[in-house]
């Protein structure tokens, strides 16, 4: 067991006491080289990955494809977070954040970043697809927008880093944060065994912001946790996880810029639909 940490008076950083991402964490923002991003034919510039906030968006340019927009036709650019892409020049030009995904619309010249906004901008761009127009609905549907927004940071990086990446366990935090993710699936499971989607009965962009994160885990796909997390327990959220994956344009949104799994099921760019078809990993491999 380590010795009892003291916190110095003026905190330093030490760039090796990070765990698994100890080499791209740092405390100042701004890029660390020059690269421009590339830009494809496309009226939508995507620059992402395929963790659980890339999905988020890559589901919605699908389910706005699929529901005739043509406009959000896009071009997904992997984005290599652990080799440090997001932070080029080019990259941090789009999010001075440095964070995946960031979005350039060509038609109107707008950068996007965060992925709520990104979901909000494209609902708003086309039609208020997927996020209605009713004051009720759409509040509900903003209400749990912004609590995965809030929520989601404890299950990455409060319950995930210090689970699965952290240069050693710990057991206050890994307890501390197991609490707060239990109850946050708590919170979900009791809320979907009255509702069918999270804002109601329509389908939205809150849907498709926590699936991602949420589904992922009570599938048992978040950071080898399933079983210490008991998922199978939250019966509710396992039905809407299995709802939700039953759409075409999940399933394609979830392939994009994926980098892990299955190579049938990784499409590291997508600049065109069919892509799928020919240009996933074990096509390519």
């Amino acid at each position: 067991m380590k010795d009892e940490y003291t916190p110095p008076k003026v905190w330093t950083w030490d760039s090796e006491n990070g765990g698994a991402w100890a080499s791209l964490n740092r405390p100042i923002a701004g890029a660390t080289h020059d690269k421009e991003l590339p830009k494809g034919k496309h009226p939508l510039q995507l620059y992402s990955m395929g963790t659980p906030n890339g999905v988020k968006v890559t589901i919605m340019l699908e389910e706005l494809l699929a529901a005739g927009f043509d406009g959000a036709e896009y071009d997904a650019w992997l984005i290599q977070i652990g080799e440090g892409d997001q932070f080029s020049s080019g990259f941090v030009e789009i999010n001075p954040n440095s964070k995946i995904p960031a979005m350039l619309d060509t038609t109107t010249g707008l950068r996007v970043f965060e992925s709520a906004s990104i979901l909000v901008y494209l609902a708003e761009r086309f039609d208020n697809a997927f996020l209605p127009t009713d004051l009720p609905a759409r509040t509900e549907t903003m209400n749990w927008l912004f609590w995965l927004q809030g929520s989601a940071p404890y299950l990455g990086g409060g319950f995930g880093h210090f689970y699965a990446y952290a240069p050693y366990k710990m057991q206050y935090p890994i307890d501390r944060f197991t609490m707060e993710t239990k109850r946050q699936l708590d919170v979900l499971d009791r809320h979907l065994a009255e509702h069918e989607y999270l804002a109601g009965e329509a389908y939205t962009i809150a849907d498709m912001a926590t699936w991602p994160w949420y589904g992922r885990t009570v599938a048992g796909e978040s950071y080898d946790a399933g079983e210490f997390l008991d998922v199978g327990s939250y019966k509710n959220v396992l039905r809407w996880y299995e709802q939700i994956y039953a759409r075409a344009p999940v399933k394609r949104g979830r392939m994009v810029n994926r980098t892990a799994g299955s190579p049938e099921e990784q499409l590291l760019e997508r600049h065109d639909a069919s892509d799928f078809e020919t240009k996933t990993q074990d096509k390519l491999t």
